[in-house]
């Protein structure tokens, strides 16, 4: 999408206005993208020729602790550290490139403005090429690379319009911004300098559709990327982690957390604070949150170890497991199984007890709970539509059931004041079951989820499959596209087709015409842990199958959590065609859904 803004700006002929620019843009040229340079602010495909280029340099005297500031229109910034024991100064290096022809390449070149400065506050580095540069030059391309070197105590403030930003550790803060690109750090704020003015954070992120990933920061980050996955290590402060669609990956936060996905997956490895997360459709996961949690999602599972504080977890259809349920809890889900260790920490005597009134409820599925033997509880199990046989329990919790008619619908009621009483547990659900066990009964079961847990979670912070972004040379040629011999409908639906690969990476495919895609697709195996504790229901991936025939998973939109583990490791070993078009192969994105039931 950025080569196309881009492209519209900087590149047309003649003004064009709103939806119809694009539209124009996209039909008349193509989209099939080749490997780009960085900077390549153009629509990728035929190069015109040799490239021309130009490299600019200089050396600004500085101190240390003071500002790094870049604003450029376009480009690729690098950001590297001085060598030890340098005196502080700034280096800057700046290659300008393009493909038009001559006498039109030495003429962009020339023109292409760059300013650097040193002031009392840091040094300023100023790139642009006039508006009046790029009318009426067809398809010529113009590439622009920075690399500048800075003190360890620097802060850097960059913003580029299109292109990626890299830089390695930073002593100071960090603003970047890009429109597009992805940006990619080491460790900031090293020298622990904290900003005086209040609310400012050490690091600002922000990308219109690229990847982000952080090193380490030592105080407050704040992270914002229209479409990009982010990825983060230890935060030392708060953290604000935003995304139109990617999934966010946190290995520890150590102040406040605010996370949101329109549609991916959350991981956090370790809080120890507040963590207040949402996701449209995406999988929430926790290992350990020294605090309280609000979790939220409109589709995926949560999985949480352990949480000390009171915990808000809610969704709309995915299942909930808590393997460790400190304080007061309130759980909510539409379709799927709520289950529930509760293990609060020792009190005075020999009974413990939840800190406040808690409640599970599910609409139409199961809620399995888990209590110690010592727990001073009030349990109040109501199923609103089915009979006492939907309410089961260890008999030495000596749980008394009733049941009735209301309206003509059988409900069925299961009370007890275990070991004399105490804070109000309520469990609802509608139409599915209700099971109560001591903790003790399924030590086993609750070890494996835990592993697996801890597993998943370690597994995703090491994953290093997400696109990052890498500083390549600009390439010197583009050989022209081959011809495509199978291109095939009309010109509408062919546009239509591109102009969907352009914004979501592949073609969608119905999924039963997905399955007839597929040339190796083993049936996944019934995991013992769910057969033991009788779990069963739908699982639905969501699976994109690459350019070269493998199928992978791009997040689970339903199913239980331990089901769903089978069900993905299962679709990793598939193999299917890929769709061909002009030429190329390209990638299709549709659903796969498992029903497992117990016989």
């Amino acid at each position: 999408m950025r080569h196309f803004q881009t492209f519209l700006r900087r590149f047309r002929p003649a003004p064009l206005h709103g939806f119809l620019a694009l539209i124009f843009a996209t039909t008349l040229l193509p989209l099939s993208v080749s490997a780009g340079g960085p900077g390549n602010l153009g629509i990728p495909g035929e190069l015109s020729g040799a490239h021309i280029s130009t490299n600019r340099s200089g050396t600004l005297q500085t101190k240390d602790g003071l500002t790094l500031r870049v604003k450029t229109d376009l480009g690729n910034v690098r950001i590297v550290r001085l060598e030890s024991g340098t005196s502080p100064v700034v280096r800057y290096s700046v290659r300008i490139e393009t493909d038009a022809k001559p006498p039109l390449a030495q003429k962009l070149l020339d023109h292409y403005t760059l300013k650097a400065a040193a002031t009392s506050s840091g040094v300023e580095l100023f790139g642009n090429l006039p508006a009046e540069m790029t009318r009426g030059n067809g398809n010529a391309q113009f590439w622009v690379q920075f690399e500048i070197s800075i003190p360890l105590g620097y802060n850097v403030d960059i913003n580029t319009e299109g292109g990626d930003i890299e830089t390695q550790d930073v002593g100071g803060t960090a603003s970047l911004v890009t429109q597009g690109g992805n940006i990619r750090t080491g460790r900031i704020g090293i020298n622990k300098i904290r900003n005086a003015a209040a609310g400012r954070p050490v690091a600002k992120l922000q990308t219109e559709g690229g990847h982000i990933q952080v090193l380490d920061v030592s105080g407050d980050l704040n992270a914002f990327t229209a479409g990009g996955h982010i990825n983060v290590g230890n935060i030392s402060g708060d953290a604000t982690l935003r995304t139109g669609g990617g999934h966010i990956r946190a290995e520890q936060i150590g102040g406040r957390s605010d996370l949101s996905t329109d549609g991916g997956n959350i991981t956090v490895g370790h809080a120890k604070s507040f963590v207040n997360v949402r996701t449209v459709g995406g999988q929430i996961d926790f290992g350990e949150v020294r605090g309280s949690v609000r979790a939220q999602t409109g589709g995926g599972g949560v999985r949480i170890l352990y949480v000390t504080g009171p915990m808000e977890v809610e969704s709309n259809g995915g299942s909930i497991c808590l393997t460790h349920v400190s304080g007061t809890i309130q759980a909510a889900t539409g379709v799927g199984t709520i289950t529930a260790w509760i293990s609060p920490d020792t009190s005075s005597g020999d009974m413990v007890h939840l800190s406040g009134p808690s409640q599970l409820t599910s609409v139409e599925g199961d809620i399995i709970v888990f209590v110690p033997r010592n727990l001073a509880a009030t349990i109040d199990a109501i199923v609103s539509s089915g009979s006492e046989r939907k309410i089961e329990a260890d008999p030495a919790l000596n749980l008394s059931i009733q049941s009735a008619l209301n309206n003509g619908t059988p409900w069925a009621k299961g009370t007890v004041a275990l070991n004399g009483g105490g804070p109000l547990l309520k469990l609802r659900t509608t139409s599915g079951k209700i099971r109560l066990e001591f903790l003790d009964s399924q030590t086993a079961l609750r070890e494996s989820l835990i592993r697996e847990q801890q597993d998943r979670i370690s597994g995703r912070m090491r994953d290093v499959s997400n696109p990052q972004p890498q500083f390549v040379p600009v390439p010197d040629s583009n050989p022209n596209p081959p011809a495509s011999p199978q291109a095939q409908g009309d010109w509408l639906e062919n546009w239509m087709d591109k102009l969907e690969i352009a914004f979501t990476g592949g073609l969608r495919e119905d999924p039963t015409e997905f399955l007839k895609r597929l040339i190796y697709s083993p049936h996944p195996s019934y995991p013992d842990l769910a057969k033991r504790a009788g779990v069963q229901g739908k699982v639905t991936l969501q699976v994109r199958v690459t350019k070269d025939g493998r199928v992978e998973v791009q997040k689970l939109i339903q199913g239980e959590p331990v089901l769903a583990d089978s069900a993905i490791a299962t679709v990793k070993q598939w193999r299917a065609k890929p769709v061909w078009s002009n030429g190329k192969p390209l990638e299709v994105i549709s659903t796969v859904t498992f029903n497992f039931q117990l016989q």
